[in-house]
C-alpha cells in the first residue's frame, strides 16, 4: 500500500522519465480536465510531498495526484504493453518521445497553478522524506492533542507527512506501546525518539523494492499483516482491530504482550495477509 516511501519512489521514477522532456501526449480522464491539453510543454520536475505527488510543468502549472489506497503510476517505453490495470482505470497519461507515464485508479487528480500548491499540500506537517523535515515540530504537532490515541495521531498527515497503516503499526511495536494509548501518556524518552525512528524506517525503505521494518529477509514486518501468527519477539499471537484515523476505520496490528496498554475488542485475520 502506498506510504511515504512508495510515493518517494514513484516520484523518482516519474522525474527520471519525464523531467526535462516535452510532452507529446497529455490526457486527463476526469471530467473537469477532459479538455486540458499541455502537449508541447516541458515537465520541470516531479516532487513528492508526504503521500502527494506534484508534477510541475512549464507555464506555471502543477498536476497534483494522490495514490490513496489503490492508485499507482506506471512508466512504459515505446511499444511496451501497459499492464497497470484495465483501460477504464486509467486516469492520466503523460507521454514524451521516450517514455509514457500512466496513472491508474488515481482518486485525486487536479491541475493547479504552481503558486497554488499550498491548496493541496499546505496542511501537511513536516515531510519525513522531505527537505522540510523538522523532528521537533513533528513531535510538537503529535502532542498537541494529548488525549488522542497514538495510532490515530501518527496517521494524521497534519502532524507529520508520510506515515500510513504499515508504519503506524510497526512504529507502535518498536516503541513497545499500544496504538490506543493516549499520546500524551507516552513516556518522555519514547516520545522523543518517535520522530527520529519514523524517519529512520522510511529512509531505510525508500530505495528498497520490498518494504522491510525488521531487517530480516524471511520476515518483512513485526506485526503488520501477521495476525494471528506469533510475535517474532515473544511468540504471543498478534492481534488486529479497527482504529480510526479521523476519516475511516483501518486495521491496526499489535502484540498485546510486547505493547501493553489500552486495547479494544479484537478480531483476527487469516495468516494469508500481507507479510
Amino acid at each position: 500500500m502506498p506510504e511515504g516511501d512508495t510515493v518517494w519512489q514513484t516520484a523518482r521514477r516519474l522525474h527520471t522519465a519525464l523531467a526535462g522532456h516535452l510532452l507529446t501526449r497529455f490526457d486527463l480522464r476526469v471530467p473537469k480536465y477532459a479538455t486540458a491539453d499541455l502537449t508541447g510543454r516541458t515537465v520541470l520536475d516531479v516532487t513528492p510531498r508526504g503521500k502527494h505527488l506534484l508534477t510541475r510543468i512549464d507555464g506555471g502549472l502543477t498536476l497534483h495526484s494522490h495514490l490513496q489506497m489503490d492508485g499507482s503510476w506506471k512508466v512504459y517505453a515505446p511499444g511496451e504493453r501497459w499492464s497497470g490495470g484495465p483501460g477504464h482505470q486509467i486516469r492520466a497519461i503523460l507521454g514524451t518521445a521516450e517514455r509514457t507515464a500512466v496513472g491508474y485508479r488515481l482518486p485525486v487528480l487536479e491541475l493547479l497553478r504552481t503558486t497554488d500548491e499550498h491548496r493541496a499540500v499546505g496542511h501537511l506537517g513536516p515531510d519525513l522524506l522531505g527537505p522540510d523535515w523538522d523532528p521537533d515540530k513533528a513531535l510538537e504537532n503529535l502532542l498537541h492533542d494529548p488525549a488522542r490515541p497514538l495510532g490515530e495521531a501518527l496517521l494524521d498527515q497534519r502532524n507529520l507527512a508520510g506515515i500510513g497503516n504499515v508504519y503506524k503499526s510497526e512504529l507502535c511495536f518498536l516503541l513497545r506501546t499500544s496504538p490506543w494509548l493516549p499520546i500524551g501518556q507516552l513516556p518522555g524518552e519514547r516520545a522523543a525518539q518517535l520522530p527520529t525512528l519514523a524517519r529512520k524506517l522510511l529512509e531505510a525503505n525508500r530505495d528498497r523494492p520490498i518494504r522491510s521494518t525488521t531487517g530480516h529477509r524471511d520476515q518483512n514486518h513485526y506485526v503488520y499483516g501477521r495476525a494471528p501468527r506469533p510475535c517474532l519477539r515473544c511468540r504471543t499471537s498478534i492481534r488486529v482491530a479497527s482504529q480510526g484515523d479521523g476519516s475511516r476505520e483501518r486495521p491496526t496490528y499489535w502484540c498485546p504482550a510486547c505493547q501493553p496498554g489500552p486495547a479494544p475488542q479484537t478480531r483476527t485475520e487469516p495468516s494469508r495477509t500481507h507479510n
